[in-house]
């Protein structure tokens, strides 16, 4: 894969980042780039029965946030397929054993602000769709990607496991 598509790769497999910092208010000044987050408000559709599959896609965008592979490892099924950037990984051991360290390595350097979220719950079926900016340098210049991400969940005897994700991420045009 080409250096270019490789980072657009990982951005694409990024749109973790916005559930990082999801339930974080607008202003948050520990981060480097709290001056660039926008002052509306993200536009947040969760009714009460979604807010625990919710809680559990922000998470796993901590957990990856912060390198802890076996928080994320917890919180996928073993069957969960991931899809990205035309590719697929099929199994929660081929995510962990290939992209997860890329996707961590990535989230180091990277800021996310949410700016839509909508969940549903029907039944054991939870999903969650994420639209957010993900800000980061490439070669030393800022450079911010809009980023979509669902989230499927099922509801198991230890609680909410995901189940299917889908990332996307394009550059922001100025």
């Amino acid at each position: 894969m080409k250096a270019s598509n490789q980072l657009l790769a990982i951005a694409l497999a990024l749109v973790i980042a916005p559930l990082a910092f999801a339930q974080t208010t607008p202003a948050d000044t520990g981060h480097a780039h709290a001056a660039e987050q926008p002052t509306a408000v993200a536009k947040i559709d969760v009714p009460a029965e979604a807010e625990a599959a919710v809680a559990v896609v922000d998470a796993f965008g901590k957990a990856i946030a912060a390198a802890d592979f076996e928080q994320v490892e917890a919180m996928l099924d073993p069957a969960v397929i991931i899809l990205e950037s035309g590719g697929a990984e099929r199994s929660r051991d081929e995510y962990l054993g290939h992209h997860a360290k890329s996707d961590a390595k990535f989230l180091a350097g990277t800021h996310s602000t949410l700016s839509r979220r909508r969940a549903r719950v029907d039944g054991d079926t939870a999903w969650v769709a994420s639209e957010s900016e993900l800000h980061t340098n490439k070669d030393g210049k800022p450079m911010t990607l809009l980023s979509t991400e669902t989230m499927v969940l099922s509801n198991t005897p230890s609680g909410w496991k995901i189940v299917h994700i889908h990332w996307s991420s394009r550059p922001k045009k100025s």
